[in-house]
């Protein structure tokens, strides 16, 4: 022919090797796949698909529709997808490919069943943790991203973790564990203690024992035989010259230092774990805290109804060369008759008790809970107080009283935050000897409302009796109530803090209010007491 027809000629053009018209199917054809293959995954990426099966509608999904990332304030609901598979497409379609295992799993029944499921549900978190840290937690910063989160308008608590978060390179699940589905990263918590546990063990089995250095009596220079004291008398102190330290005191419930060192009692626990202080999260927020406790609504089994859920305090405080003087007042509040004590009041003699504990430096959690460490699970009126039957005559302890009383971690051979039931596992008594002379303690003194004035120290037990070196006195005036103390810097027995002006020390208050006892008190958050040094309450030189 003369003329080579339109199809022919364009047939003889090649594009990589493939004629125009052979290019175009595989183009078309490559589109189609693209588009059905991009609506396949698409369409995998739905709530509806994900709950299609029973595994995940009847376990995992009946546990994420009651949080927040369901229904909140602001209608936005992260979906499964959201969080579990990448935007990204190349990072997508391999999280796509991992997928195929967990058909295969489907399809073996491996979890048909809420026990099957729950069997296997601390492997499955694991693996979602081990993913979400090595990703940077890039699926939550869709939505929680550090630049996008205005710091003003969080909670003091918020706003202190995600700045130590970026300071310290941390990522969203670090903190974040169980809040979309049932929480079991304290299994986590626990088996990485157990290793450090036996990591510890190897250490000390492949170390050589050392001789045993010589304790000094560093906080308490003076033999406990000596002559005693006449009683501390100070001079007349200008109280209009003292800073005024205001703190809030509340109501803790059952809240114990192993409560405060697990995961998911406590949020703040692998805060608290790394160094930070209870004061830094919660200084702004005790009212609210005390409230949740007193209702019943949180770590309390059983509410006292009226009771106030937090008290007001003010602080001062001064120092000379001899003495320390410190001044308390707080609002007298009404009274709630207490249901299970007899005529409603638990002390009857004293209508307010006021305690402060001081630490040296050598109880590991002080400086950062307060008496906290020292309050524990097991005590009296907690969650696991054993009986008065099942004391008998626990070593190292007086069990006359019919119950567990306040005890510092540090003289117990084993600190169990799982089962709790550290009470009787007391070190031998030449160890606590030693913990005692070197400062191992908390100093505590009470003022009781009847007129006495109390001290002692919390090493294996409380211990509180009438002595010379701290004189309280107090009265309520009007409607409220007014106490000062004056104390010696200098200890002259076992069991007291030595206060060395430019010095600061970990304290903590305890106002017993409306004749209550134990557990039922009002406490303060750590706080740091400095004289003429750095510290929330600054005591002045005279």
């Amino acid at each position: 022919m003369a003329t080579e027809s339109l199809f022919s000629k364009l047939s003889k053009i090649k594009i990589l090797g493939a004629s125009i018209f052979g290019a175009a199917v595989i183009f078309v054809g490559g589109i189609v796949f693209w588009g059905g293959f991009n609506t396949a995954m698409e369409a995998t990426n739905t709530l509806g698909f994900c709950i299609n099966c029973h595994e995940m509608k009847d376990n995992v999904y009946q546990e994420y529709i009651k949080t927040i990332h369901y229904t909140n304030r602001s209608g936005v609901r992260a979906t499964c997808s959201d969080c579990h598979v990448p935007k990204d497409w190349v990072h997508k379609f391999i999280r796509k490919i991992q997928a195929s295992g967990e058909v295969f799993h489907w399809l073996m029944g491996t979890v048909d069943t809420p026990e099957k499921f729950d069997g296997k549900r601390y492997q499955l978190a694991k693996r979602v943790w081990e993913t979400m840290k090595s990703t940077d937690s890039r699926e939550c910063r869709n939505c929680h991203a550090f630049d996008q989160m205005n710091p003003d308008m969080q909670k003091q608590r918020a706003r202190k973790q995600h700045t130590n978060a970026q300071a310290e390179g941390g990522t969203c699940i670090d903190c974040h564990k169980g809040i979309a589905h049932k929480p079991v990263h304290h299994l986590l918590e626990q088996e990485e203690e157990q290793k450090a546990k036996e990591a510890e063990a190897k250490k000390a089995a492949a170390a050589k024992p050392a001789p045993a250095p010589a304790t000094a009596a560093a906080s308490a220079p003076a033999a406990a035989g000596g002559a005693a004291l006449p009683p501390v008398t100070g001079k007349a102190v200008d109280w209009s010259k003292a800073a005024e330290t205001k703190t809030v005191l509340f109501y803790p419930g059952q809240t114990a230092i192993e409560w405060v060192l697990t995961g998911t009692d406590h949020g703040g626990t692998r805060a608290f774990k790394k160094g930070d202080r209870c004061f830094e999260c919660h200084s702004n927020e005790t009212a609210e805290m005390g409230a949740k406790m007193v209702s019943g609504a949180k770590a309390e089994a059983t509410p006292i109804p009226g009771k106030r859920a937090a008290i007001p305090l003010s602080v001062k405080a001064a120092y000379d060369a001899d003495n320390l003087y410190m001044r308390f007042e707080f609002p007298a509040g009404a009274h709630a008759p207490v249901p299970f004590a007899p005529g409603g009041k638990m002390d009857a003699d004293n209508e307010v008790k006021l305690a402060m504990i001081i630490d040296g430096g050598k109880v590991d959690m002080a400086a950062r809970s307060g008496c906290w460490t020292s309050c524990h699970s097991d005590a009296r009126d907690m969650p696991t107080a054993p009986a008065a039957s099942a004391l008998g005559t626990a070593r190292g302890i007086d069990t006359k009283l019919g119950y567990v009383t306040k005890y510092v971690p540090e003289s117990r051979t084993q600190f169990d935050t799982v089962k709790r039931d550290n009470w009787d596992k007391v070190k031998p008594q030449a160890e606590l000897d030693a913990m005692l002379a070197n400062g191992t303690f908390l100093d505590l003194t009470r003022w009781k409302s009847q007129g006495v004035s109390e001290q002692g120290y919390i090493l294996a037990e409380r211990i509180l009796k009438a002595g010379n070196d701290v004189s309280y006195s107090g009265k309520k005036e009007g409607d409220k109530w007014v106490v000062t103390m004056v104390r010696r810097l200098k200890a002259t027995q076992p069991g007291e803090v030595n206060l060395v002006p430019g010095q600061s020390y970990a304290v903590g208050f305890a106002v017993h209010d409306d004749f209550s006892t134990g557990r039922f008190h009002h406490v303060s958050v750590d706080l740091k007491l400095g004289l003429d040094a750095e510290g929330e309450i600054k005591a002045v030189k005279l």
